[in-house]
């Protein structure tokens, strides 16, 4: 359960998340976000295996129908199709993106929204894409305190995409090794991040020669629930999600989410995981992704 009086949060930082992690979705502390940012990211084909998904109102009867805690949405859809369902779905907007058309070599997500357009929109956090590690870090690190600044301003909690990317994180292990990962982990909360999305550290024992120590030689001997555990306690106190990725079949991905749980995750942020399926079948994934969270 995530205890909002140890994160030293504004009043309406507080309100913003207790709305989020008691007021909808699951409750008694946890929360389950659906995504639907995938259009800009990694543009149309996402949308191929379930057509339907690529209407958003889509994605918005699954989160309220499902009981989700909230949406994520860039602000062009969140202006179009959201207004009519005010404050029946909290919305999280996220405020900056990027296209996966160029290399991620030097990987940066410029703004596309701000802070102030999610005070406007009702939202009830901002999401922001942090690419740890990459040669453009500096210049995202300096953008992202502009937000962290205008969110503390308004009382905006802010959600950070804590993501390895980049030219050098690949020379040292790659983007989803137990080293980048727990390294991103660190840095969103060193920087102010409210809460922490997290990708699940791979333990790939080829890759782990290029990590430096002592991950390399801890990678030979963890196990994936250890991993996992590991990246969340780099997050400190600040609540963590843990994201979804590419679609999997219905075991597997229940196994990594009651993993995760375990482990100390307070949600999940699941996109096509869940709306690539057909409508029934996403309401009957969520039941148990909220059954997990709960009994966890």
């Amino acid at each position: 359960m995530v205890a909002l009086d140890k994160l030293g949060l504004s009043m309406g930082k507080k309100t913003r998340l207790y709305r989020l992690f008691y007021k909808f979705g699951p409750g008694k502390g946890k929360v389950l976000f659906l995504p639907i940012d995938q259009g800009l990211e990694h543009g149309p084909s996402d949308f191929f295996e379930n057509p339907e998904a690529a209407y958003p109102e889509y994605q918005i009867r699954i989160a309220l129908e499902g009981g989700y805690s909230g949406i994520v949405m860039h602000i062009g859809l969140a202006e179009k199709y959201l207004s009519r369902y005010a404050g029946q779905i909290p919305l999280i907007l996220k405020i900056n993106g990027k296209t996966n058309i160029p290399p991620d070599d030097e990987a940066f997500s410029a703004l596309t929204a701000t802070v102030e357009d999610a005070v406007r929109l009702g939202a009830d956090a901002v999401g922001y894409t942090l690419y740890v590690g990459s040669p453009r870090q500096d210049e995202d690190i300096a953008q992202f305190n502009r937000v962290r600044k205008e969110a503390e301003r308004l009382g905006m909690p802010v959600i950070v995409w804590a993501y390895p990317r980049g030219r050098f994180v690949e020379m040292k292990g790659g983007k989803d090794s137990l080293f980048a990962i727990d390294y991103a982990a660190r840095v969103a909360a060193e920087l102010g991040a409210d809460m922490i999305k997290l990708n699940i550290p791979k333990l790939d024992i080829r890759r782990a020669v290029d990590m430096p120590e002592p991950y390399r030689s801890m990678v030979k001997e963890m196990s994936q629930f250890e991993a996992i555990k590991k990246v969340i306690s780099s997050a400190g106190d600040v609540p963590v999600i843990i994201a979804g990725g590419e679609k999997e079949p219905d075991h597997e991905l229940l196994e990594k989410a009651k993993m995760c749980v375990e482990a100390g995750a307070c949600g999940f942020i699941f996109g096509r995981n869940i709306w690539q399926r057909k409508f029934d079948e996403a309401l009957k994934i969520t039941e148990k992704l909220k059954e997990i969270l709960l009994t966890g």
